[in-house]
């Protein structure tokens, strides 16, 4: 049998994984063999995924840690505490965002637009900083972060969230381009709308509905399931060749042009 997407005695470390995208990820990496620490701000949703993956993959190989990404001195504890209870971390995939503000980018508060920025891009700077000295100590490793298919277009309601997804793949880019000589690959997912609790004012509604059946080849909407294999692949050796990629997953909503 091929090893290509074996992560045997891995250390993934991931945030906004208590549910949703994260979670389906989380357990696709552990059913490959790498040991999970997922993170989201609260314990109790973090204790109920880790004991569902490591029910669904027939091993303990999930840690829950709550940290909010906002929070540097919390981002340290997660890091720290995963190579304590797990070992040198092999992987990062930063799935936390956030979104607290909808309308005009014009008429965006101070307050709002740093926070959507701090979350959305200084946090994944900060995690990979934090994380990548055990990769460069390996001479491999991968870290892969949610931007999304918004960074390509501008919005009249969702344009700072948009402009926080596309700094963050510049973000990716450039940690491509620092960490690469280490063997240290970086790449971002640029999801669709997914069916989360955290796009669901965007998918549940029926213009939304009515635009999935004419606009999206697929014809439907993306499901956190839709994430496990790109997740694997990141991970894994398959894509040893393939650094500071924004790759779009989105039932072909968002084509290349």
């Amino acid at each position: 049998m091929s090893k290509l997407f074996d992560l045997t005695g891995r250390v993934a470390v991931l945030t906004g994984a208590s549910k949703g995208m994260g979670l389906a990820m989380a357990t696709e990496l552990a059913d490959h063999g790498a040991t999970v620490v997922i993170s989201s701000r609260k314990q109790d949703q973090l204790d109920q995924a880790a004991d569902q993956i490591n029910q669904t993959v027939g091993a303990d190989r999930a840690i829950g840690v709550a940290c909010n990404v906002g929070s540097k001195e919390q981002l340290h504890t997660l890091v720290d505490t995963a190579r304590s209870r797990a070992g040198p971390i092999d992987i990062v995939v930063g799935n936390a965002g956030v979104n607290p503000y909808y309308g005009p980018t014009s008429e965006i508060s101070d307050e709002a637009y740093q926070k959507t920025m701090n979350t959305n891009v200084m946090s994944n700077l900060w995690l990979a900083k934090m994380a990548v000295p055990d990769m460069i100590a390996k001479g491999r490793g991968s870290m892969m972060f949610t931007s999304s298919i918004g960074a390509f277009s501008s919005s009249a309601m969702l344009g700072t969230y948009g402009m926080s997804k596309l700094a963050l793949i510049g973000l990716v880019r450039n940690l491509a381009e620092e960490f690469g000589p280490s063997g240290v690959r970086c790449n971002a997912i640029c999801p669709g709308l997914v069916r989360t609790d955290f796009a669901r004012e965007l998918w549940d509604n029926p213009e939304t509905e009515k635009r999935i059946n004419t606009k999206i080849p697929l014809r439907r909407l993306g499901e956190p399931d839709d994430f496990k294999g790109v997740a694997t692949f990141l991970a894994s050796d398959a894509s040893r060749y393939m650094t500071g990629q924004a790759l779009t997953v989105c039932g072909g909503s968002n084509m290349w042009a």
